[in-house]
């Protein structure tokens, strides 16, 4: 399952994604990944979830992206939710194409692999393709 929190910037979406990992780590039995770009979580984030600075790993393109999660996976068969905030800040550059693309992708690599992601994004909502609507909570 993808879940997809966009709004404007200041509408809440961190304080969200937050409380939603908070929950996710008293209620849920895998482990809790929480992909940030910088160290803005580092105190809001539960330390029973595992905080990841994407600005250390220089995460770039989608498909980098998509190699990181695998190797997440790889390495840890227990997790069960991973959450990525400010999402589009995370990639040099993309078009609406490619974050369909990517949704697609992990909508599929969760289903395979039975996780959840949840990914905050800076964006009008009314502006949004049908295809990135699709994954919207």
């Amino acid at each position: 399952m993808v879940k997809v929190i966009v709004g404007l910037k200041g509408s809440g979406k961190t304080k969200q994604l937050v409380e939603l990992v908070r929950k996710a780590v008293d209620e849920e039995q895998g482990d809790v990944i929480c992909i940030e770009k910088d160290r803005a979580l580092t105190y809001d984030i539960p330390y029973q979830a595992r905080l990841i600075y994407a600005s250390d790993y220089q995460i770039g393109t989608f498909e980098f992206m998509k190699g990181f999660i695998s190797g997440l996976r790889a390495g840890n068969y227990d997790i069960s939710h991973i959450f990525i905030d400010n999402f589009h800040k995370l990639f040099n550059q993309s078009t609406e194409g490619e974050t369909v693309a990517f949704l697609d992708w992990l909508a599929s690599f969760a289903e395979t692999e039975g996780i959840r992601f949840t990914i905050t994004m800076t964006a009008d909502p009314d502006t949004l393709g049908e295809d990135i609507k699709k994954y919207m909570a």
